[in-house]
Formats: C-alpha cells, sequence, structure tokens
C-alpha cells in the first residue's frame, strides 16, 4: 500500500493517457470492457474504464483483480464460470456477466504490483501468448506513465518548497 501512495494517483480524475490504454486494449481484444486498475486497501479503483460507464471502483472480492494483482505474470481466466475463484466475483454473478477475464499486473520497478490492466467480455475465449505480451506492455506503458507523472509530481513540489522558502 505505500507503494500506491508514492504515486498518489488514487481518487484523481480521468486522464487521458491511461483512458487511452483502456480504450487501445479493448480494440486489441475485441472486449466490450477494459480497465486501468489500482488496487487499494479496501477497494478495487478504476483510473481508467471503457465500457464501464458511472463505475470508479468496486470491492476487492477474490477472484478478478484482486488475484491478479497477486501474480508476477499475466492472469488469463478462458472461461470465469469454470475457475473456483472467479466463478463467485461479482463481475461474474452480475449484470456484466463476464465469462472472460484476462489481466497484467502494473509492476514498480521496486518489483510492487500497483493494479492491473484488465480485459473481459461476455464470451468465454482464449488469447495467444503474443496477446498476453500485448497485454503485459500496455501494463509496462501505464507504470511508465505513471513514473512520468511522479517525476512531475515530485518537480512541482520542490518549486513550491523552494518558492515558501524564498518567501520565508
Amino acid at each position: 500500500m505505500d507503494a500506491v501512495r508514492r504515486y498518489d494517483i488514487l481518487d484523481t480524475p480521468p486522464d487521458g493517457a491511461f483512458d487511452r490504454v483502456a480504450a487501445l486494449a479493448a480494440r486489441l481484444f475485441d472486449v466490450p470492457v477494459a480497465t486501468v486498475t489500482i488496487v487499494d486497501e479496501d477497494r478495487i479503483w478504476f483510473k481508467a474504464a471503457h465500457g464501464l460507464d458511472g463505475v470508479s471502483e468496486i470491492g476487492r472480492d477474490p477472484g478478478l483483480c484482486g488475484s491478479a494483482v497477486l501474480r508476477d505474470a499475466a492472469l488469463v481466466i478462458p472461461d470465469t464460470l469454470l475457475d473456483d475463484v472467479a466463478c463467485g466475483n461479482p463481475l461474474v454473478t452480475g449484470p456484466l456477466g463476464v465469462r472472460f477475464y484476462a489481466a497484467a499486473p502494473i509492476t514498480t520497478t521496486d518489483g510492487h504490483k500497483l493494479g492491473t490492466v484488465n480485459v473481459l467480455d461476455t464470451q468465454p475465449r482464449s488469447i495467444t501468448s503474443e496477446e498476453t505480451a500485448a497485454l503485459t506492455d500496455l501494463a509496462a506503458i501505464v507504470m511508465d506513465e505513471m513514473e512520468l507523472r511522479l517525476s512531475a509530481l515530485r518537480t512541482v513540489r520542490q518549486e513550491q518548497r523552494a518558492a515558501e522558502a524564498e518567501r520565508a
């Protein structure tokens, strides 16, 4: 959780770069839903959500993102109804009816998993190793963007401190 807090990303407004990653993932995988998520202590927060209008977070229930963020590699569930953990998830059992789920962890350079880039479909399916690699690349792009954002935040904060010190 310290790593998540370090990036100061939770509950920030929509951001074009993250929105574009979610939209690109949806197009690349031809799925109705794709998200960029950050895992908080008790929730999964959507930094970007393509195809999930009005949803900004869900509970940290076991099964999908909560499981994917614990892995070092991408998680692919071809049929969520056949997966012992995913089959009880509200995204699977609820109105969305997710039947396919794939996610790649967003991983810091020091190995912390902050969240995932996900693609979801209402039909069972499989993906190739090349597609899995593409999903992993999208998660790495999100991490790159978060590093750039963090660097900019640090610069602004340093400039603010310098200006305050000069005024004092």
